[in-house]
């Protein structure tokens, strides 16, 4: 009979710890499993704002302040939006009990007092609150540094989440049915056209002109120096000694849009000549237009050749060679 009041303190002592183990963060589970917005997201207003961060708490919660009314203009709000509903969803399907993670959104509209309070003027604004059960810098709220020029994806957002804290996001986009569609609707539409339009198109296939065309296009584009442009990204021209423009860079590892450009129609006229002489010149009747032909052909190969020797010797004076009309 002695130790019936000690039951009855200990039962009491209890009852009293588990209706107190955080009362308020099964209230906030609650609200994200019902939540008006996405599913796992709880909407905030300055109330519950307050009622979430207080400590103490033994959860963590992360928090995007946002602005989504198309008053305030916030581009960025409205495109990132889509992304923390994904991380939250995809935390609630993963936990639908939270597990010690909470996501809200607080928007300025029904949080200006929240926003005042703590010397917000732009949005979004993303931030975490780690457990804790009092305000120190251990706890401190964390803040994540979005890029302005472009939308921030929810696994950038998942992998700040993960580092600062304990819980591992993992993202679960839905599959995008449209896409699907769409990739479909590409293909067959793509089929059908090339099976209507294969009987006018098939001689242009079969050409070995245009295959000679599309050949010789590419070997002048690679070999003035196209792909090396990308690469480096050289300049087009640069300013030169006395305020002139220089368009041809010295050493042979070294080059100007311009200079590629140069050399890709010296090439490219080069080989017109070639092709002319091999296969225009024997099908002239006249000899004597042949003749001409066969020379003027000839002297424009000699002008090009001495003016691309020209150049090698402007990129390196120590170029041995050269070729009459043009001597660098």
């Amino acid at each position: 009979m002695r130790l019936l009041p000690f039951l009855t303190a200990f039962t009491s002592l209890l009852s009293l710890s588990v209706a107190q183990k955080p009362h308020k963060y099964f209230t906030f589970t609650d609200l994200a499993s019902s939540s008006k917005g996405a599913k796992g997201t709880v909407l905030l207003n300055d109330q519950l704002f307050g009622e979430l961060t207080t400590a103490p708490r033994n959860y963590t919660s992360v928090i995007l302040f946002t602005a989504l009314d198309p008053r305030f203009g916030c581009v960025l709000c409205r495109d990132f939006q889509p992304e923390f509903d994904i991380l939250g969803s995809s935390w609630h399907k993963e936990h639908p009990n939270g597990d010690g993670l909470i996501f809200g959104v607080l928007d300025f509209s029904v949080g200006k007092g929240t926003f005042q309070r703590l010397g917000m003027s732009t949005a979004p604004i993303l931030m975490i609150f780690p457990p804790g059960n009092t305000l120190s810098a251990e706890n401190a709220p964390k803040k994540f540094d979005f890029n302005p020029n472009d939308i921030t994806p929810a696994e950038a957002v998942a992998r700040w989440v993960t580092t600062s804290s304990k819980h591992t996001v993992t993202i679960h986009r839905p599959f995008n049915y449209v896409k699907l569609f769409t990739f479909i609707g590409g293909i067959v539409g793509t089929a059908t056209m090339s099976k209507l339009a294969y009987p006018y198109i098939a001689p242009a296939l079969y050409s070995r002109n245009l295959w000679a065309a599309v050949s010789l296009v590419a070997v002048l584009l690679f070999t003035s120096g196209h792909m090396f442009n990308h690469i480096r990204k050289v300049p087009y021209v640069v300013q030169g000694r006395g305020g002139g423009v220089s368009y041809i860079a010295s050493g042979f590892s070294n080059q100007f849009g311009l200079e590629t450009q140069i050399v890709a129609v010296v090439y490219a006229v080069l080989s017109f000549s070639a092709i002319a002489l091999c296969l225009k010149m024997p099908r002239m009747e006249s000899s004597g237009k042949q003749k001409i032909a066969v020379m003027a052909w000839n002297l424009v190969l000699l002008v090009l050749f001495s003016f691309l020797m020209s150049i090698f010797k402007m990129k390196n004076g120590a170029y041995p060679f050269f070729l009459p009309p043009l001597i660098a």
